[in-house]
Formats: structure tokens, C-alpha cells, sequence
């Protein structure tokens, strides 16, 4: 008897937007594990008769072909980090909802990183059958992994044609304003050797993990500082993120492995950023394990200042790495604009306001549509939640 092959998940594009976020959501989708919402963006998607929809392992392109003069592409990641744990000890997905009206918000594990941007990009790929300019709409796999993994390079990589624009718009969140640019960010390892011993006779040995205590020591008291960059203010930082070493509870442990990462502002590259962190680092053993370039804000290209300017509001700088880089390698200008507080990013108590959702579909979809912007002057649509302080936990 053979057994039929599970059917995939059903999303309905024309849902309410928090009703599609709570769907994209609860389709669980740790990295790694992204098919079966990869299985059913793509099945939604294909029922739209204005899309040509493509798919890459378990990265799913839909794209218009109207022949417009000018081309944007919208993406946005389908995997999340590994769920987390409500304040009860439960865990973070399924979604809930709390408030009503324009303090509605939705909760749970990817809400804000960063399925608030897949929902609202899902909705308005379904609903603009005749946008002013064509649009190719990007979901993608391993955001939250290593650099080597990640599905938009893979794509890059594979079909950059597919990934071709004027202008490129990343759903990471944002608070629903424009951040511009990212930074670039790398991690080494840092081993430092000891000597063995019985951890009743230490003096016979080195302990390594000791050894560790002056590198941990110039780590936290040194700052990176802040640069401008093409108008825009990144924050730096230097973080020791990991350490591991010893074995047996009696032995003086003679190796230790300190991770470190590094986030710098795009005005240096990915080269100069490790030989800056090499020369500090001077005299120890310092081991590069990934890394990835930023990306400067390039709102002064004429598509990405329309995005700017459609917003109303002044943009920010893109405290952390995003896949904006990506679309800068290729010579895309690309900008971030998505629902949701990059603060919460990772966190267990992930949330979007509902208002924010609304407040990027409405500004996303009247500018697709070349439609005037009559509140832009007035500032944020009614509902639309306040600025707030910029930020993020990139992966």
C-alpha cells in the first residue's frame, strides 16, 4: 500500500496581514528546516496568474514580466533562529496575539525577524497584478546561518538573472522606517596553549583557560567607535562570544578557544576590517571562521532615495549585517524597510505591532503602484507605531 505524499501547508495570500503573519509564522522554519514553508509559499504563489514563480532548493522567486521600465526586487528570509521559551517556560511558536486596534501585536518566535516582511511582501506579491514597475519577489533560506549557507548567495550564485533590479527592498525589520546599508561583521577564533597538569599540582602545568583572562580583559575594555558613513552614523563592535576549553574536572586544561566577533562599518572591507582586528589582536594565535562584507547606504542613487523619499521619514543606518550587502556586491542599491523592532530580533519575547504591518504594505504597495503618497508629509500612517530607537542582532 503506498502512502500519499503530504500535501503542502496552505497560506492565503489575501488574508488579513496579521491573520497571514500568525500562518507564515507558525509554519515552524529553524534553518535548516525551511522546506515545508518553502513548500508553501511556493504553492501559494504559483496560483497567481501574473507571476512567473522559480525555485532554487528552498528558495522560491516569483517575478512580474509587464515589461516596465525599471525593476525592484523585494526579498526577504523564510528561516528563524531555533524557538525560544515564553515567560511561563512554553515555547515561543504558536503565535498569540495581545491588544486590539492599533496597539495590536503579534507574538512569537520570527514575528519580527523576519516574517513580518514575508507576510507583508506574500500579500502585496498576490495583490499587485499591475504594478508600475515589475517586481521579482525573493524568499529565501539560511539568513540566520553562516555566510557560506546563506540562500540569496546561493542564488547569486546559481541565477544571479533572477536577482537583476534598479532598486533592491529587504523586509528585515525596521520599525518601519528606512535603515540604510549594513555592517559588515566576522568571527575568528583565538587559541591559547597551556600545559598540562593535575589540578592539585598546577604549578607542573599552564592552565590556558587562565591564559585567556588578559585577551577577555582587551576585549571589553576596548571600544570600536562609531563612524559616518555617506551621512549615516554605524556603531561598531568587539565581542568575545565564546570560549571553550578543558576536559577532565581534575586536570589544569591546556588549550582554550576564545570566538570573537566583530561588526564594522562599511566603510571598511571585509580585508581591512581583520587586518585592523589582527593588529590589535597582535602576538595571539587568531584564526578567521567567517565573515561578510557591509554594505554602504547608497541613498544617493535616484531608486533608493525614492524609497527614502516615499517614506517620509529620515533614514537610519543598519545597526548589524544584513543580505542588503548581497545586492550591493551585485551592484544593486538595496535598502531596509520592514516591519517589526530590530531590537527584538532573536529575542524570546519576538513581537510586531499589527499597525506596522500595515504601515509598510501601504507605503510598499502605493509606491509599486506608483500611487501619490498624500500623508508622506504628514508623517506616519494613522496607527502606524512611533520611531524607535534603531538596532539589531544580526545573525
Amino acid at each position: 500500500m503506498t502512502t500519499a505524499p503530504p500535501q503542502p501547508a496552505v497560506l492565503d495570500l489575501a488574508a488579513d496581514l496579521a491573520d497571514l503573519l500568525q500562518a507564515v509564522c507558525d509554519l515552524e522554519s529553524v534553518s535548516g528546516d525551511e522546506a515545508r514553508l518553502a513548500d508553501a509559499v511556493e504553492a501559494a504563489l504559483t496560483g497567481c496568474a501574473h507571476l512567473e514563480v522559480l525555485r532554487d532548493g528552498d528558495a522560491v522567486v516569483a517575478r512580474t514580466r509587464l515589461g516596465r521600465s525599471s525593476r525592484v526586487v523585494v526579498a526577504g528570509h523564510l528561516d528563524t533562529v531555533p524557538l525560544g521559551r515564553r515567560e511561563d517556560g512554553s515555547p515561543n511558536l504558536p503565535t498569540w496575539r495581545t491588544g486590539s486596534g492599533a496597539d495590536e501585536v503579534v507574538h512569537g518566535r520570527g514575528t519580527a525577524d523576519m516574517k513580518g516582511g514575508v507576510a507583508v511582501a506574500l500579500s502585496l506579491a498576490a495583490s499587485l497584478v499591475e504594478p508600475s514597475r515589475d517586481v521579482t519577489w525573493v524568499f529565501y533560506d539560511h539568513e540566520e546561518v553562516e555566510a557560506s549557507l546563506n540562500g540569496l548567495g546561493r542564488l547569486a550564485a546559481n541565477h544571479p538573472d533572477w536577482l537583476a533590479g534598479d532598486v533592491a527592498v529587504l523586509g528585515e525589520p525596521t520599525s518601519a522606517a528606512v535603515e540604510g546599508g549594513c555592517n559588515g561583521t566576522l568571527r575568528v577564533e583565538v587559541t591559547l596553549t597551556g600545559v598540562p597538569a593535575h589540578s592539585a599540582r598546577p604549578w607542573r602545568g599552564r592552565n590556558a583557560v587562565h591564559a585567556a583572562a588578559p585577551l577577555l580583559a582587551l576585549l571589553a575594555d576596548h571600544d570600536p567607535g562609531e563612524r559616518e558613513v555617506d551621512g549615516l552614523v554605524y556603531r561598531q563592535s568587539l565581542q568575545a562570544v565564546g570560549v571553550r576549553g578543558g576536559g577532565a574536572g581534575n586536570v589544569v586544561p591546556d588549550r582554550c578557544v576564545v570566538t570573537i566577533n566583530h561588526r564594522f562599518a562599511p566603510d571598511r572591507t571585509l580585508a581591512q576590517a581583520e587586518a585592523d582586528l589582527r593588529e590589535l589582536l597582535a602576538g595571539y594565535d587568531v584564526v578567521l571562521t567567517d565573515g561578510a562584507e557591509g554594505a554602504r547606504p547608497g541613498l544617493d542613487r535616484p531608486a533608493a532615495a525614492d524609497v527614502v523619499a516615499v517614506t517620509g521619514e529620515e533614514p537610519r543606518a543598519k545597526l548589524g549585517w544584513t543580505d542588503v550587502a548581497r545586492f550591493s556586491a551585485l551592484g544593486v542599491p538595496a535598502v531596509n524597510f520592514g516591519p517589526g523592532d530590530p531590537l527584538l530580533a532573536h529575542a524570546d519575547d519576538e513581537r510586531c505591532p499589527v499597525s506596522d504591518l500595515h504601515r509598510c504594505a501601504q507605503v510598499l504597495g502605493d509606491w509599486l503602484r506608483g500611487t501619490p503618497r498624500e500623508d508622506v508629509a504628514a508623517g506616519p500612517a494613522p496607527g502606524a507605531s512611533a520611531p524607535r530607537e534603531p538596532g539589531t542582532i544580526a545573525p
